[in-house]
């Protein structure tokens, strides 16, 4: 089957990406999307997401793409797994108005689960008992940038970049995985950052980790 999808998410996998994004048919926007591989972890990798010209995709990239067929997941209802003897197709760019992509849940799954760092940021994997939605693209309220190092006392210095935000009256502190978003606050240092823009979000639950589901921020677009 082939599928074309207008990409919100390119984000950074433990070794490849993982692309999603919402499905365009005749035109008008449908459900979301999540293409994987028939690998271990599900990660797209750069030949994966190759154009015939060299290039890869993007964000914002309407894609068209074969796929095998659905692909059974615990907790995403999104996800198709890719055929990778075929290259990926680009059809052109989404210039439209992002307020017609968003959704509107009244909040992000379940909440109440924070990790050591985190706020709102887990769901036991033992209370999803039926795989559904795993991505939304939303308007988070007050959104913040945080960098710093979080693992210090373990002997880990490395900087780590998180959302901070609220939505639906629930505030949350997620991981960012976001490639570019983290290259850009990265190189500025440990610290709080504000964006002033109009900012949208892609948000997506992560493969189940010592138990959890993790809510991440994988895309993160500021308008200006």
């Amino acid at each position: 089957m082939d599928k074309k999808f207008i990409c919100l998410a390119n984000s950074r996998k433990v070794s490849g990406r993982c692309i999603a994004g919402k499905e365009l048919i005749n035109g008008q926007y449908g459900g979301w999307i999540r293409p994987i591989s028939e690998r271990d972890n599900h990660e797209i990798s750069e030949v994966d997401r190759r154009y015939q010209d060299g290039s890869t995709a993007q964000v914002f990239d309407i894609i068209d793409l074969r796929l095998k067929g659905k692909s059974n997941h615990p907790a995403q209802i999104e996800n198709y797994t890719i055929d990778d003897a075929y290259y990926w197709s680009k059809k052109g760019r989404y210039t439209d108005s992002l307020d017609l992509l968003l959704d509107a849940p009244h909040s992000l799954w379940q909440s109440g689960y924070s990790s050591y760092n985190g706020t709102n940021d887990r769901i036991p994997a033992t209370a999803i008992n039926v795989a559904g939605p795993s991505l939304y693209f939303i308007r988070p309220q007050n959104l913040e940038i945080l960098v710093r190092i979080e693992g210090a006392e373990f002997g880990n210095g490395k900087k780590k970049v998180r959302a901070s935000f609220s939505y639906g009256g629930d505030n949350y502190l997620i991981s960012v995985t976001d490639p570019e978003v983290e290259r850009i606050y990265l190189a500025q240092g440990e610290g709080r950052y504000t964006l002033g823009g109009q900012c949208y979000m892609t948000v997506s639950l992560g493969e189940v980790w010592e138990g959890y589901y993790y809510k991440l921020a994988a895309g993160i677009f500021e308008v200006k």
